[in-house]
């Protein structure tokens, strides 16, 4: 699938959850050979997500050496080693951490509202998920949790000991839920810090992420391209939830995945196919490959 490039793109922003992953949580074989191509004629590739450093290594890890992550949506950069995977050197390029303050009115604002906490500490990409309890009857929250295992640590009460590396704090449940605490929030918080939504509204749940107010995956986007020396015409980026929308504001072309909330097909960008049906290959093929 290699060819010449028919299109300025020198930069390549990809989301991952909803976005390179289809629904099964797998890379398809089509995106892999389009990714694999763009590389080869030169274009630079970011992983841009919600997720932290460990989870999203192992994404990573499938495109080959020395792909960048922007983590905690923006708050974290982290670029490997160029002839490295991702188990290799890695160099923290920037962290934009929580306020501890910040951080323990989220915490207090969450208790109130009878959501369970987490936060996720570490600037160096360490991902530690510490937590004090989680409610029996939060599935989503417990699973997430238990899939990180390795990275829990439970104390007894997270205000008391919540260490001094937090990079953001985390909520997640049923989308009713969700919805009632954001706006508690947003109000609560104020100017301390931004609060991201990350809502999927078809499997009726949703993550609300606490973070440094100026983080955001279109800051970072912006952070990389003018440490790479590359304009605003040359990125594309992909994305298919709400915590993408400055990402593809800023992007010389953003496109938004078939899948993603119709809301945002509102934007008045252009929809892909959705990421059970190939979208980001689409667009790699179509403006980077010219297939």
């Amino acid at each position: 699938m290699d060819g010449p490039l028919t299109s300025p793109c020198r930069l390549l922003a990809l989301d991952i959850d909803g976005t390179l992953l289809g629904s099964d949580k797998q890379i398809s074989a089509r995106t892999l050979r389009a990714i694999a191509g763009a590389r080869g004629a030169g274009v630079r590739l970011v992983l841009i997500t919600g997720r932290r450093y460990p989870a999203a290594r192992r994404v990573a890890s499938q495109l080959g050496p020395g792909v960048p992550l922007v983590l905690h949506h923006g708050a974290l950069v982290i670029e490997p080693d160029a002839e490295s995977d991702h188990d290799g050197p890695a160099r923290v390029l920037r962290c934009v951490a929580l306020a501890r303050e910040a951080a323990l009115a989220a915490i207090r604002l969450g208790r109130e509202a009878e959501a369970d906490p987490v936060a996720h500490c570490g600037f160096r990409g360490e991902g530690r998920l510490v937590v004090a309890g989680i409610a029996a009857d939060n599935e989503m929250l417990s699973g997430y949790v238990d899939r990180g295992h390795r990275d829990r640590v439970q104390v007894e009460d997270l205000e008391r000991e919540l260490p001094d590396d937090v990079v953001q704090v985390m909520f997640a449940g049923p989308l009713p839920a969700m919805l009632d605490l954001y706006p508690r929030l947003v109000t609560g918080l104020g100017a301390q810090a931004r609060v991201e939504r990350t809502l999927y509204p078809g499997h009726e749940m949703g993550f609300l992420d606490v973070l440094h107010p100026q983080v955001s995956k279109g800051n970072a986007l912006e952070f990389l391209r003018e440490r790479w020396g590359l304009a605003r015409e040359e990125t594309m980026a992909i994305g298919d939830n709400w915590n993408d929308r400055e990402m593809l504001a800023v992007a010389g072309r953003g496109l938004v995945m078939g899948n993603a909330d119709p809301a945002l097909h509102a934007l008045g960008l252009e929809v892909l196919p959705t990421n059970d049906e190939d979208g980001v290959a689409v667009a790699i093929e179509k403006y980077v490959l010219g297939d």
